[in-house]
């Protein structure tokens, strides 16, 4: 249904998209997995955290674009794009039916220099997410937007699908931090975001053993 729904429900190319996902998947992820030790400097930038669920009962994924810089190894950061996502799925399935899962992201912008600045790799997580992993993203809250950013961003946005912008919340003023914070919940929203929890290091969550993630 994902599939179908990715591709306005016409099944041909619904069916082609999902040849091409499992013939990707295959040769990628051959292990069904991808481990630490694959993208292990990626990790140790520790940019990346893992909270629980969300009302709704998404698991949130949070970046920090701070402590992000252009990757040296390109493979190891597809890799990594697998990786986070793979895992944050994987957290969901305690609490939904396989095949469904969806979650909710928060990318924080505050402190990003040009430094941080990484159009390729962006643009390479975007072609992963949108081919690979559809229909999975419930809502993207973007935090912390600086002035400079804005006209990067309208270069990034051309790359998304339509369905995948309407999903994004850039967040601009009090009000709308409050139904930031009301939609993921207190409980498990980091206590620099207004919330009651701690962060998590998404190589510290354990999530249930999983296959495909189809």
């Amino acid at each position: 249904m994902r599939f179908l729904m990715a591709r306005s429900m016409e099944p041909k190319k619904a069916a082609k998209m999902f040849v091409e996902w499992q013939k990707w998947r295959a040769s990628f992820v051959p292990l069904g997995f991808i481990s630490d030790s694959e993208v292990s400097d990626e990790l140790k930038a520790r940019k990346i955290y893992l909270q629980g669920l969300s009302k709704d009962g998404h698991p949130v994924l949070i970046g920090k674009a701070s402590k992000h810089f252009p990757a040296k190894d390109q493979l190891q950061f597809k890799k990594f794009v697998v990786y986070m996502l793979d895992k944050t799925l994987a957290s969901a399935l305690n609490r939904n039916e396989r095949g469904t899962e969806k979650f909710m992201g928060v990318l924080d912008l505050q402190q990003i220099t040009y430094k941080n600045n990484d159009a390729r790799g962006v643009i390479t997580a975007i072609q992963f997410f949108q081919a690979y992993y559809p229909e999975r993203l419930a809502k993207c809250y973007v935090l912390y937007m600086p002035k400079y950013f804005v006209s990067i961003w309208k270069m990034i946005s051309r790359f998304f699908e339509k369905e995948t912008l309407q999903k994004i919340v850039i967040v601009h003023n009090q009000d709308e931090m409050r139904e930031f914070i009301r939609e993921i919940g207190e409980e498990v929203l980091p206590e620099e975001y207004g919330g009651r929890a701690k962060l998590v290091p998404i190589q510290d969550v354990i999530p249930p053993p999983v296959d495909g993630l189809t």
